[in-house]
């Protein structure tokens, strides 16, 4: 899991690829968990709360985009 300030740092392009790869791998542990592997509810929390961090960062930047072009 990333630290808020490492995902700042990345572009909007890398943000959606992580968002992208982010859902990727909850689809792959609702299926692990589906089948009866426990480790794979353990991991889901982080990833979606990463997964909304990062969401929260692209959100932030296309607030401040709409308001720099007023």
């Amino acid at each position: 899991m990333k630290d808020i300030n490492e995902l700042r740092e990345l572009g909007s392009d890398d943000l959606k690829q992580q968002i992208d790869d982010l859902d990727d791998q909850v689809f792959r542990l609702r299926i692990q968990k589906s089948m009866g592997q426990t480790e794979a509810s353990n991991k889901m929390k982080g990833l979606r709360r990463e997964r909304a961090r990062v969401k929260t960062l692209l959100r932030e930047r296309e607030l401040a985009d709409s308001a720099s072009s007023i």
